[in-house]
């Protein structure tokens, strides 16, 4: 699970760090190949881990975790209990702490990346006028059919991310973010990745556990959503052919749409969307007519 949040983490700086200046066709190919480089179901799976990680850092909450479970009986029957109901962690001191700590780990990334497949959606119409925007993107079978393959795989995790969220865990090198307590209730990622962090705060996170624990990295909703969000990405690839159509399929699908999943998944509504200023009304002038 640390590879996975390592994998998320990757894949969400990465994504949001696409620019929309765009200067020729290549550029795009490689923003695209960042854009698809997800499966909801892995996405969902590290967004989860990424939350634990940053609800571990809060040591009231780990403290009190673990001056309730003092024994083995004691930790078993507590896990019970946290995979049972996420409304079990309430009662321990730090919760609302540590339940912040893991959406502002989630939920100001979201929002960047679907501010960025907003500008580059906006991009797809300001780039028209430049030629090469206009040319057939290559291969267009071969890039839609890399876009598909990466649909239920796993996330691709950087070795110094992977460093760098087990120094987190550990405790050596804490995540850069704080966060104000966080009243309940929270939403199912939020409180997966609370119930997450709550088992490993007592040492049963172990890798025989992965697949109990792995109940905690599903969320319906966030699932349906980006499901949704990647199958619509791919009708829009199949379709499109020049350039400036996969800038358009990439900012509102792979970035905005994926941006908005996430960003309620964690709890926050992204920003709705610019009304458009109304059409200014011509005032009639009078025409007089001479009289001869």
């Amino acid at each position: 699970m640390i590879q996975e949040a390592a994998g998320y983490h990757s894949y969400m700086r990465k994504s949001v760090s696409i620019s929309p200046a765009f200067t020729d066709a290549s550029s795009v190919t490689r923003a695209v190949d960042t854009a698809r480089a997800y499966g909801p179901h892995a996405l969902i799976r590290g967004a989860v881990a990424y939350g634990a990680v940053a609800a571990l850092e809060n040591q009231t909450f780990v403290k009190a975790l673990r001056e309730a479970g003092n024994t083995p009986e004691h930790r078993a029957q507590m896990v019970d209990y946290i995979l049972a109901n996420p409304a079990y962690l309430y009662q321990f001191a730090g919760a609302d702490t540590a339940a912040g700590l893991a959406r502002e780990a989630l939920a100001p990334s979201a929002l960047r990346l679907h501010a960025t497949g907003r500008a580059v959606r906006q991009a797809a119409y300001d780039i028209q006028k430049q030629g090469w925007s206009k040319s057939e993107v290559a291969d267009l079978k071969g890039r839609l059919a890399a876009a598909e393959a990466v649909a239920d795989g796993d996330m691709p995790t950087d070795p110094d991310e992977l460093a760098d969220a087990r120094k987190s865990v550990a405790g050596v090198s804490p995540l850069p973010i704080s966060a104000a307590p966080l009243a309940p209730p929270y939403t199912p990622m939020v409180a997966h990745a609370l119930q997450l962090a709550a088992i490993a705060a007592l040492g049963e996170a172990r890798e025989d556990a992965y697949d109990r624990l792995s109940v905690l990295t599903k969320d319906d909703d966030a699932s349906n959503c980006l499901a949704a969000a990647k199958r619509n990405f791919h009708q829009c690839l199949a379709v499109a052919k020049p350039n400036y159509e996969d800038i358009f399929c990439m900012g509102q699908h792979a970035l905005f749409d994926t941006g908005v999943c996430l960003a309620r998944a964690a709890g926050v509504e992204p920003p709705p969307e610019p009304v458009p200023p109304a059409p200014v009304k011509k005032k009639k002038t009078a025409v007089r007519r001479r009289h001869g």
